[in-house]
C-alpha cells in the first residue's frame, strides 16, 4: 500500500516540476532559431494569472500577484520531479 503523501509535498512537486520544466523549455528555445516549428513547441505554453490585487491601507500600499507559465517541457519536469521523489522518498 503507498504512503500518503501531503497535499503540500505534491504541490511543492507541481511547482519545482514546472519550473524547472520551463527553464529548460526557455533556454532549448534560446538555442533554437526564430520561427522555427520545434522552437514554438518548447517555448509556447498556456499562461495561468491571479491578480494582480491593489491594497491601499493608506500608510503603505502593495500590489500581489501569480502567474505561471505551463509548456510541453514543463508538463515533462512534472513528470521527472514526481520520479524522483517517488525515488527518494
Amino acid at each position: 500500500m503507498p504512503a500518503k503523501r501531503r497535499i503540500g509535498l505534491v504541490a511543492l512537486v507541481f511547482f519545482l516540476g514546472v519550473i524547472l520544466g520551463t527553464v529548460v523549455g526557455e533556454l532549448i528555445g534560446m538555442l533554437l532559431p526564430a520561427d522555427n516549428v520545434i522552437r514554438e513547441l518548447f517555448v509556447s505554453g498556456k499562461e495561468f494569472q491571479i491578480g494582480p490585487v491593489y491594497c491601499n491601507l493608506i500608510v503603505f500600499t502593495f500590489t500581489v500577484g501569480f502567474s505561471l507559465k505551463v509548456n510541453l517541457v514543463s508538463v515533462l519536469g512534472i513528470i521527472l520531479v514526481a520520479f524522483l521523489l517517488r525515488w527518494y522518498c
